[in-house]
This record gives structure tokens, sequence and C-alpha cells, in this order.
């Protein structure tokens, strides 16, 4: 037999993957494509340094405040349906167990059985049954938006401090390969393991992270070095 673990899906942790993987990415590649910009514009050491922390805090305090919005708003819209369904069973109980008990035979349960399942959830909660089988609202799937900014923020600041860091510690000679090389290798994992924990292909996951971020690293450096000329 099979271990138990593996029937456990990986949609429990699309929404908190979904926003660490987000703002991991999008700190390294937009870090790393505006300092190899400065770079390639032939900026000095101290102003690459300054401007890597700049838009690391900066970075970080935008995604932040996006991503709160944006699930605050999605929050806003399940507590409203919520409230209309709540109202709803108030006003016809007996209307909304037959909408869930078509829910149910739609879904290819024989008509006797799944007016026996509707009868016997909303029973037990009648709320949450019509929350999870009608307007597809779980527990595991609601929107958090504090959770959601934070880590958006702190993954941010991870993957932006990757080239920052590179920026402190490399010879300005191979300063550009280095923080290409650097981002690239670390674009590649993060691409792999996200696709893993979600359960996809972990070589397309990988290579599509990272071909798209190298060509974003690759128009940035060429309109630097194009700037620098002038």
């Amino acid at each position: 037999m099979r271990p138990r673990d593996h029937d456990r899906h990986k949609l429990g942790t699309a929404n908190w993957l979904r926003a660490s993987v987000l703002g991991a990415n999008d700190g390294i590649v937009s870090t790393s494509s505006l300092l190899l910009g400065l770079a390639a514009a032939h900026t000095s050491h101290a102003t690459l340094l300054l401007s890597g922390t700049a838009a690391l805090v900066a970075g970080a305090m935008s995604m932040a405040a996006g991503e709160y919005v944006s699930v605050y708003s999605q929050a806003d819209t399940e507590a409203a349906a919520l409230a209309q369904e709540r109202a709803e069973l108030r006003e016809d109980y007996s209307g909304e167990r037959r909408e869930l008990t078509d829910i149910y035979i739609r879904r290819g349960i024989d008509a006797a059985l799944a007016r026996q399942v509707a009868d016997q959830l909303m029973a037990h909660d009648a709320l949450g049954s019509h929350a999870r089988d009608e307007l597809g609202i779980s527990p595991s799937s609601r929107a958090r938006p504090l959770q959601a900014a934070m880590a958006s923020a702190a993954s941010f600041s991870v993957g932006a401090a990757l080239p920052l860091s590179v920026v402190a510690i490399a010879p300005a000679r191979w300063l550009i390969a280095a923080i290409a090389l650097a981002s690239l290798v670390c674009l590649l994992f993060l691409g792999g393991w996200s696709a893993k924990v979600g359960g996809a292909s972990v070589r397309v996951g990988a290579l599509r992270v990272a071909f798209w971020s190298a060509l974003a690293m690759a128009v940035t450096t060429a309109v630097g070095a194009a700037v620098g000329r002038l």
C-alpha cells in the first residue's frame, strides 16, 4: 500500500507559495536587473550599494502594500458572498437545501443520495457546506491579507539581498558576470523548488523562471550600457 501522504494534494499551499515565490523572484530579478544596468553604465561601487539597498527597502514595502490591498479585496469579496449566503439561509432554508442537492446531482451523485448528503451536511454546518460547494470557499483557501503581505515583503527582501551581497564582495571586473550568474543559479533553484512543492515539473518550472529572468536582466544591462556611452 502507498503511504497516506501520497494522497495529500498541494493545493493547500498555493496561497502562501504564490506570495513567497513571487516576492523572492521579484526581489532577485528587479534588484539584479537594476544593479546590472547601473554596473553596465560604469556606476561607482558606492552608488551600486546605495541603489541596491534602496531598491530592497522600497521593493519590499511595495510588494507588501500591493499584496495586502490585492488579497484584502479578495477577502472583502469572500466576506460579502458569505454574508449573502447567510441571509439566504435565513430566508429560504429549504430552497438552499435544494440548491445544494442540485449541485451534488450535477456532480454525478444519485438524486436520493444527494438529498441525504445535503441534509446531513447542512444539519452539521449549513453555511460551511454552501461556502465550500457553492462558492468554492474553504478554510485552506481563504484570503489572508496580512499573511500574504508579510510573506511577500520577507521573500522580496531575501531575494534582493542576494545580488546586493554579490556587489559587496565581488571584484569590480567580474561584477556583472557574478551578479548574473548568482542570480540565475538562485532563480533556477527557486523555480524548481516552487514547481516541486506545487507538484509540477521541476525542470519546466526552473527553466521558465530562469529564461524570463535572464531576458529581463539582459535588456536592462543593454539599456544601462547604451546610456553609459552617452
